[in-house]
């Protein structure tokens, strides 16, 4: 994972912007009206049957189901197979603590999903900000990030987690799960609780995971004298 300077600094305004940007939208009239007006726009001008079972399809892949089986297989994948432990666990922590963090502004904001009537997947409850299929997609490109950082992937790798997101954030107005506010905080929210994990990787969790019983087993994990004297801990680019 990456050093970010500041990190409790931003990794708190991120979050109480994306708070903030809830509450507004959803118990406010500022962004409601705009919000549903978006969707209606893309629902009218876009639907098609073909790109019906293709949204529906793509919407899917970054569901709780789906979610949890890629990332079981990617970081089994990184543990058994690349023997990257430090790797494997890393990216466990990106993902969880990413995509989890929805959970909070759902709970906090508690905005009611769109209109079913317009939905063509109907989903009802007050948990539509933000969107969790957006925030384990935000936090798995991320983790695919900082997995290729440094290498020649790095540049690729940044590119297609742009397009990912965008396709995922599409998806879930196309269908009609979810407003425009509601994917942009995903990112702002799940961006916040990863930028926080960053720190708290260099700061406590490296520096102990040599602690964790029988991680070593499956590849190097550097110990506490490397982490304490400040060596960067690189394992090769899968």
């Amino acid at each position: 994972m990456p050093h970010v300077r500041h990190w409790p600094r931003l990794s708190v305004l991120l979050f109480l912007a994306a708070i903030a940007l809830g509450l507004v939208a959803a118990h406010t009239s500022l962004i409601q009206p705009h919000d549903l007006a978006a969707d209606r726009t893309i629902q009218t001008d876009t639907r098609t049957g073909w790109l019906n079972s293709v949204m529906l399809g793509v919407s899917y892949v970054a569901s709780p189901v789906g979610g949890l089986v890629m990332l079981a297989l990617w970081c089994g994948w990184l543990l058994f197979v690349r023997h990257r432990p430090v790797s494997a666990v890393s990216t466990f922590l990106v993902v969880a603590v990413g995509w989890n963090a929805s959970e909070i502004g759902k709970l906090v904001v508690a905005r009611n999903r769109p209109p079913a009537v317009y939905s063509l997947d109907p989903e009802i409850g007050s948990n539509s900000f933000p969107s969790g299929h957006v925030a384990f997609t935000v936090s798995a490109v991320t983790a695919a990030y900082f997995l290729a950082r440094g290498s020649h992937r790095q540049r690729p790798v940044g590119v297609a987690a742009v397009v990912i997101v965008a396709v995922i954030a599409f998806s879930r107005l196309y269908i009609g799960a979810h407003y425009p506010t509601d994917v942009l905080g995903s990112v702002l929210i799940s961006g916040a609780a990863i930028l926080c994990l960053t720190g708290l990787w260099h700061a406590w969790l490296l520096p102990r995971l040599h602690l964790v019983p029988y991680l070593a087993l499956f590849g190097p994990v550097p110990g506490p004298a490397v982490v304490a004297g400040g060596e960067r801990h690189v394992e090769p680019v899968a």
